[in-house]
C-alpha cells in the first residue's frame, strides 16, 4: 500500500457518496432526513443537526427576551455535556479510500461528500447543507442562506459564498473520479448574494494540465436562469496520484479512470 500524503493545508480531498435530499423551497437550507434508514445512528445525527441549524438561524434572525435565551443556553450546555460523554468520533482515511472506488451517481442523482461536511453535509449542525446533484459532467447545487450566514445586511458573507464554490467544484472531481485538493480559488463577486432566496451554483472541469485541474463555476438566482451571473469562480485543484492513496496501481477502472 502506498503512503498516504499529508492533509493539504489549503484544501481537502474530494470524494462523494449518494444520499437522498429534499426540497426546501424558500426556507433556509437545513438538510434532510430522507436518507436510507440503514444506519439508525446516522439518521438520528441528521435529525439533531437539522434542529440545531434551525435553532442557529432562529437565534441570529429573531428577537427573543433574555429569559428565553437563558433557557436556550442552559438546555444547550446541558445537552452538550451529555453528548460529550460519548466516545470521540474521527473520520478515518480508510473511509476516503473506499469512496474513491465508488462510481459516481447516475445523471440527475444527488451527491454528498460525507454527512458531516461543513458545506454540504446533512449531519453537520454548523453547516450550510447545500443540495448537490449531477447533471452530465456538471455539479449543480441548490441552496437558500439563512440568517446565520449574513455578512452585510441582507447579504451573504463572502466567505460562505467562497466555501460553496469550493465545495461544488469538489463534486466535479468526483464525477471525473479524480482525487485532488484545492490549490487556489478565485471568486469574482459580481453582485451581492441575497439572503433567504433560492440560489444555484453550476461547476464543471474546464481543462487539465498534468496534475493541475482547472474548474469554473457560476452562481445565479435559481428561479431566474437568465438573470445576470451573481458570482463566478475559477479553481485550481491538484490531483493526488491514486497510488499514493494505496488505491489504484494495476488496472484501468479505479480512481482517475475516464
Amino acid at each position: 500500500m502506498g503512503a498516504v500524503p499529508p492533509a493539504p493545508r489549503a484544501g481537502r480531498c474530494c470524494t462523494a457518496v449518494t444520499t437522498g435530499q429534499d426540497e426546501r423551497g424558500s426556507e433556509p437550507t437545513t438538510g434532510t432526513s430522507a436518507v436510507s434508514a440503514t444506519d439508525e445512528v446516522l439518521v438520528a445525527r441528521i435529525r439533531a443537526a437539522e434542529a440545531l441549524r434551525r435553532l442557529g438561524h432562529a437565534v441570529v434572525g429573531h428577537d427573543a427576551d433574555p429569559a428565553l435565551l437563558d433557557r436556550v443556553a442552559e438546555a444547550a450546555n446541558a445537552t452538550a455535556a451529555m453528548v460529550e460523554k460519548g466516545e470521540r468520533r474521527s473520520r478515518p482515511i480508510e473511509s476516503i479510500k473506499r469512496r474513491l472506488w465508488e462510481a459516481p451517481p447516475a445523471d440527475g442523482g444527488p451527491m454528498s461528500h460525507f454527512e458531516e461536511c461543513v458545506v454540504s453535509g446533512a449531519a453537520n449542525p454548523m453547516g450550510i447543507a447545500i443540495r448537490v446533484r449531477r447533471e452530465e459532467l456538471d455539479a449543480v447545487a441548490d441552496f437558500n442562506l439563512g440568517a446565520a450566514f449574513e455578512g452585510a445586511p441582507q447579504r451573504a458573507h463572502g466567505g460562505i459564498v467562497a466555501a460553496i464554490f469550493d465545495d461544488v467544484m469538489g463534486y466535479v472531481l468526483v464525477l471525473h473520479r479524480l482525487p485532488a485538493f484545492t490549490g487556489r480559488l478565485t471568486v469574482h463577486y459580481r453582485a451581492p448574494v441575497p439572503m433567504a432566496v433560492d440560489m444555484t451554483v453550476r461547476a464543471r472541469l474546464s481543462h487539465r494540465s498534468g496534475r493541475k485541474l482547472f474548474l469554473t463555476a457560476e452562481m445565479r438566482l435559481a428561479d431566474d436562469p437568465q438573470h445576470p451571473v451573481i458570482g463566478e469562480a475559477e479553481g485550481l485543484f491538484v490531483a493526488i496520484p491514486p497510488e499514493r492513496l494505496g488505491l489504484f496501481t494495476h488496472g484501468d477502472d479505479g480512481p482517475g479512470a475516464a
